[in-house]
């Protein structure tokens, strides 16, 4: 199932580095030999298991994203802008920012990883939350930075006084996410501009916002009108959640636009493809259907919040379109028990499990499913209350 722990990388197999005529293959950077494994959300075995593992939103592409993919489609043998200039002029009218203070990538994954690999050399520190987006390990250790992961607060929340001690003057950039995934608590309005007067200005701030869209809190998130004032902080937003389109891989990064110049030089050539541009075009061009798409959602993960905090659970303040079960050492048997149960969720193995909000019947099963590991119900298994995740990759070295 691909929810269990992953084994030894291929680059620890003996078969993977070859012996020609008793000369050794071509080797890999060490580093890469050391990397974690991301590992996806499991699919289900099959169509009868409902996908509650990716962070999704439960809907098909809207009919006029799904027209402009048909029509691009049509000029597959042809590149796709470059830049994606139309997309870009649509990003910053929709922000009421200039179109040269954005930039666009394969996801907001692949831009992540633009920044930490142009901001970093070898020995160069990068400072995040952990647990959190399970990609940031891998794309810091790729470049030959060091990962120094601060453990999150009370409730699943960022520590941001503990990430802005932890700054050295080896330290260049800070990843923050808000939401946090997989714990879905988000950061305030209040407690992002003190962490931001609170960092060196020469530190980049990435403001990792994938699942903004779903935040309804007392003092949410106004990143933008932040890049006035503060010149080291880099927005990343993107299309694959809110707006539908994770199996077409675009996403965008704000900021300013000395930063991005640097950005598009070092980034690859026609690196979201036509089809992909047509469809976040077509979606952005569907701002109220996608908000109404949004609302939807964020009833239901109302509703079934209040369900298993009925049911005793003690759950972060869910923010993003998926909750969080603390369920510790019992994290995979809890993903086990959820496919036979006709769901996949994401078990984070020692620490949790991580369950987007899906189709109203998937979110029943959920439900129903959380009543018998409930901590009032879990006699003899690991208490699954909302504490700090404490459990994280190498730290500074």
């Amino acid at each position: 199932m691909a929810s269990r722990i992953p084994g030894p990388s291929a680059l620890d197999d003996p078969e993977a580095q070859p012996v020609v005529e008793g000369r050794p293959g071509v080797r890999l950077r060490q580093a890469l030999q050391e990397l974690p494994s991301y590992v996806p959300g499991a699919s289900g075995a099959n169509a009868s298991v409902f996908k509650l593992s990716s962070n999704e939103v439960p809907f098909p592409p809207l009919p006029a994203v799904i027209s402009a993919i048909a029509d691009t489609a049509e000029d597959a043998n042809r590149y796709p802008e470059m830049y994606g200039d139309r997309l870009l002029r649509a990003i910053a009218a929709h922000h009421g920012i200039s179109e040269d203070q954005v930039i666009i990538g394969n996801g907001s994954v692949a831009l992540a990883e633009l920044l930490v690999r142009s901001m970093c050399v070898e020995g160069d520190e990068v400072v995040y939350a952990w647990r959190s987006f399970e990609a940031y390990p891998i794309l810091i250790q790729v470049t030959g930075a060091l990962g120094v992961p601060v453990p999150l607060g009370e409730g699943g929340t960022h520590d941001l006084r503990a990430m802005a001690a932890a700054v050295t003057d080896r330290t260049r950039v800070m990843l923050v996410c808000s939401p946090n995934n997989p714990t879905s608590t988000a950061i305030t309005q209040a407690d992002l501009i003190g962490f931001l007067d609170s960092v060196p200005s020469d530190v980049m701030v990435v403001l990792d916002e994938a699942y903004t869209h779903f935040t309804r809190s007392a003092d949410p998130i106004d990143s933008v009108p932040l890049l006035q004032t503060y010149k080291n902080i880099v927005i990343l937003r993107t299309f694959s959640k809110a707006y539908g389109l994770a199996g077409l891989r675009v996403g965008y990064a704000l900021a300013r636009r000395r930063l991005i110049r640097g950005l598009r030089v070092a980034s690859t050539p026609f690196g979201v493809s036509a089809v992909a541009q047509a469809a976040a075009l077509a979606a952005l061009r569907q701002q109220r259907q996608v908000d109404e798409r949004v609302d939807a959602v964020v009833v239901e993960r109302e509703r079934v919040v209040s369900a298993l905090r009925a049911q005793g659970w003690d759950l972060p303040d869910a923010q993003g379109n998926f909750y969080w079960l603390a369920l510790g050492e019992r994290s995979v048997a809890f993903a086990n028990e959820a496919m036979e149960s006709g769901i996949a969720v994401r078990p984070f193995a020692g620490d949790g499990v991580r369950v987007s909000v899906g189709e109203s019947e998937a979110n029943d099963i959920a439900i129903r499913l959380a009543e018998r590991w409930a901590p009032s119900r879990a006699a003899g298994r690991a208490n699954p209350s909302a504490g700090p995740v404490t459990s994280a990759p190498r730290g500074r070295t």
